[in-house]
């Protein structure tokens, strides 16, 4: 988008801006009705309208070009010029989208100012959407284990499609960097990503918040459905979202189109879907509590983001970026990690998944002294009690203290052992490896030691 339309049913008036618009550098395309108005803006949105509102032999004003010019192309900046302007005119074309309203006849330099900042401020706005669609850690996106590997093919497939997809896994997982990941390698990576989430959203408040609103106040608000045209819009914790509210995006997702709440008019809107929950929501549509239809048209493709638990080799990884990312973002004094406290890291549990592992990387980087690498001491204030069952709660500190030589040891070993098992995903020939022993002779040890293992193949990634 790189010209201005001109919409005039004075051949004089359009010709006159078109021929200054060009010797400023500018490209131009002329309108003289309504109907040639919509043709240009149908078959090529421009990257600015000059409209004039009293338009003869016209099926359309100018304000009603305006308002539905904005409800398909939102984005593009609209000057209103009209011989007959009064002030309620301007309130009116202003409340509708309109850039600023501009009385004929005009003063050229006056105009051309208006100009020059409606598309300035069109290109910041662009610019900032741009920005706000790169602002997001992709760190979460960084991994070598199986398990994510075997996601990222799936990401893979999807980003060549429209398909609506489903991303389920536990709370700070990364399923919106999975989302945007789909959207930035998708033909849509130049439209916007909005971002919708259901649990953040009062239920009284949520048909606006999507659909938007229309008053006599206020005039056009664009709800984030319509903020999200040519894009994604991203439903994450869909499973918290009304059942009134849910019949009604159904309702989109089939026709792509809706009203704004208080208005009248059908906003017709080009997305992709994309959405994410913690909960099952096959239960949840059991009980009642999620449309069946809309389960069924959200889940065309169910991708499953793994937690920590399942992609414990790719831990450091991660834990490195973040050292990289808050020194560059925030300033903090870089730091390094031991070899220690790398292996602690893989050892800990972690429920809050990668959210909780930045927050913990981000308080030992406050917290300790500039200059030492975090280590041990860092960290174990911030670790969690294993919940597996096979994992001894043993703080071997204080408990081997007080048991005899040889019941400490048999806790020792099974403790280090399975503590290794569980920083090496359940690879257990990696394990033998690291702790110098044959892969026989370690699942020797570990029956002697009580260790059931037949269920460490659930560990395995």
């Amino acid at each position: 988008m790189s010209d201005i339309l001109i919409v005039d049913d004075e051949r004089d008036i359009r010709e006159l801006i078109s021929d200054i618009l060009e010797d400023e550098g500018f490209a131009t395309r002329l309108a003289a009705n309504s109907d040639e108005a919509m043709a240009e803006v149908n078959a090529n949105p421009p990257a600015m309208m000059i409209l004039d509102i009293w338009l003869k032999d016209s099926q359309m004003d100018g304000i009603d070009i305006l308002m539905t010019v904005k409800r398909s192309n939102p984005d593009i900046p609209i000057v209103i010029i009209s011989g007959h302007g009064n002030v309620e005119i301007a309130v009116a074309a202003i409340k509708q989208g309109a850039y600023d309203f501009i009385e004929k006849p005009f003063n050229i330099d006056k105009l051309m100012v208006v100009i020059s900042r409606a598309m300035e401020a069109s290109r910041l706005r662009r610019e900032n959407q741009a920005l706000k669609r790169r602002d997001v850690s992709s760190a979460q996106m960084l991994g070598e284990s199986h398990a994510y590997r075997a996601m990222c093919a799936q990401l893979e497939k999807v980003t060549q499609s429209n398909a609506r997809v489903m991303f389920t896994g536990p709370a700070g997982c990364g399923k919106e960097a999975a989302a945007r990941y789909v959207h930035e390698n998708s033909d849509r990576a130049s439209g916007p990503f909005v971002c919708v989430s259901a649990a953040m959203i009062e239920p009284e408040r949520m048909e606006e918040v999507l659909f938007g609103r229309e008053t006599p106040e206020r005039g056009i608000e664009q709800g984030l459905l319509e903020q999200a045209h040519g894009g994604v819009v991203y439903l994450d914790e869909v499973a918290d979202m009304p059942l009134g509210t849910q019949s009604k995006i159904l309702r989109v997702l089939v026709e792509q189109q809706f009203t704004r709440a208080g208005g009248t008019d059908k906003v017709r809107v080009d997305l992709r879907v994309m959405s994410a929950t913690t909960q099952d929501l096959a239960e949840r549509v059991r009980e009642g509590l999620f449309r069946q239809e809309l389960f069924d048209r959200l889940s065309v493709v169910p991708i499953a983001v793994p937690g920590l638990e399942e992609r414990r080799e790719d831990i450091p990884l991660l834990a490195d970026y973040f050292l990289d990312d808050l020194h560059r973002a925030q300033g903090l004094a870089k730091r390094s990690l031991t070899d220690a406290a790398r292996a602690h890291l893989q050892t800990m549990s972690w429920p809050g998944n990668i959210r909780q592992l930045r927050n913990t990387i981000e308080r030992a980087m406050i917290l300790g002294e500039p200059g030492r690498a975090i280590d041990l001491r860092d960290l174990q204030s911030h670790s969690a009690p294993n919940e597996d069952g096979e994992v001894s709660k043993v703080v071997l500190s204080g408990t081997l203290t007080t048991l005899p030589l040889r019941e400490a040891r048999e806790l020792f070993e099974r403790e280090y052992l399975l503590s290794q098992i569980k920083r090496f995903g359940g690879n257990i020939s990696r394990t033998a490896t690291f702790v110098g022993m044959e892969r026989s002779a370690l699942h020797r040890k570990l029956k002697s030691l009580g260790v059931n293992t037949a269920k460490l193949s659930d560990m395995k990634v």
